[in-house]
Formats: C-alpha cells, structure tokens, sequence
C-alpha cells in the first residue's frame, strides 16, 4: 500500500471515529432535554446514536467525560447571553433590563435541558463540573449588573439578593409557566423589585440616626 493510501485510510479512520462521537454526544444530549440525565443509560444512548454500548464506552470511559462532551456541544448550540456586552451599558437601570430580557429569552429557548439538569443534579454526581459552571456564569452575571451601582453596605447586599432571584432560572419559570406572565412583564416585576431593594434600604437609612420623641 503507498504513503498516499495509507495516509488517506488514517484520515477516513480518524474522520468516522469523530463522526462517531459526534453521534454519542448528541444522543446524550437529546436523551439529557427529553427524559433527563438521572434516566439516561448507555444503552439509551447507544440505541439513540445507532452503536453498540462497547463503543460508547470506548469513546467516553467515564460519566464525567460523557458529560463534559454534552454540556459544550449543548452550550455550543445554545450560548448563554455574553455578559461582556452588559458592562459597555453605563446606566445600571438599563443593564439591569437588558440582563434579565436576555436571561429570560435563554430560558426561554433552553427550558427543558435546564429543567431536567436541576431536577437531577443531586441524583448525578458526574454534571458537578457543568453545574458549578452555571453557577460561576450566573456569579458573574450578577457582578457584571452589579457594577456601577450606587448601594453600598447592608443596601447593597440586599440588591445583590434581590438580583440573584431575579436571575434564577425558578424565577423566571415560576413568573412565566405558572402564573402567565409574559417575559417582558416578568422583567418590569423583578426590575422593580431589585430598584426597590435599594430604595427600601435607602429610606431606612434615613429614618435611622434618631429615635421618634414620643409625646406625652
């Protein structure tokens, strides 16, 4: 056999066992937003990509590789809202808005995959690495809506916390699937909410230094 055909069997070799791992992945995927993680087995996936459960196996030795695979083919196919953009919005009141109407439109878009995760989180110790990435994004989301705010001390933790419920994905679902609101009243509501966090802590502040003389 020449050098060409050689190198040209390698490549073909190399290119079916990519596609072939391309297909595990996204039957795990469709498996993780349908039914969930927790019920997902390897036979389901291998049935869902069209292989034998001996090839997933040797593509993906372990849960936390697997795993790893579909949380960037997923994220990949459904990015998260680029919080960098955020920061170039110098008024705290309209980065508040935009962050929660590009947060709530994902939601929107990626609801069953995240519905499913949360609820089996606790049941599958192997998504601990992608679930605390979520985690570190929406750390850095709240920062990034944070920035430039004017609340310091006790107002701003309570604007940090009434932002951090704002942005969960609960949140939203409740506001949203279980009591009908649409996402741009849902926004208004929890926009509201977290302007109020810092004028209540305000106002306090305000009545604080003396005691009310009490006639008598």
């Amino acid at each position: 056999m020449s050098n060409e055909r050689r190198k040209y069997t390698k490549r073909r070799r190399a290119e079916s066992e990519q596609e072939t791992r391309q297909r595990i992945t996204e039957a795990a995927v469709a498996l993780h937003g349908s039914i969930g993680p927790a019920r997902t087995t390897i036979s389901a996936i291998a049935d869902q990509a069209g292989v034998q459960r001996a090839t997933v196996y040797r593509h993906f030795a372990d849960e936390e590789s697997l795993f790893a695979a579909c949380s960037a083919h997923y994220t990949g196919m459904n990015p998260p809202p680029d919080l960098t953009a955020w920061s170039e919005e110098p008024d705290p009141g309209t980065r508040l808005r935009r962050a929660l109407t590009e947060m709530y439109a994902w939601y929107d878009r990626t609801e069953p995959m995240l519905q499913n995760v949360l609820r089996d989180e606790e049941m599958v110790p192997a998504m601990a690495a992608p679930i605390a990435r979520r985690r570190a994004y929406l750390g850095m989301v709240v920062d990034a809506v944070l920035a430039g705010r004017r609340e310091r001390g006790h107002a701003r933790r309570r604007v940090k916390a009434a932002l951090t419920h704002a942005l969960a994905f609960p949140t939203w679902q409740s506001l949203v699937r279980h009591n009908g609101l649409e996402d741009a009243e849902a926004v208004s509501l929890m926009a509201a909410m977290v302007e109020a966090a810092g004028s209540s802590s305000r106002a306090g502040n305000k009545r604080r230094p003396g005691r009310t003389p009490v006639a008598g």
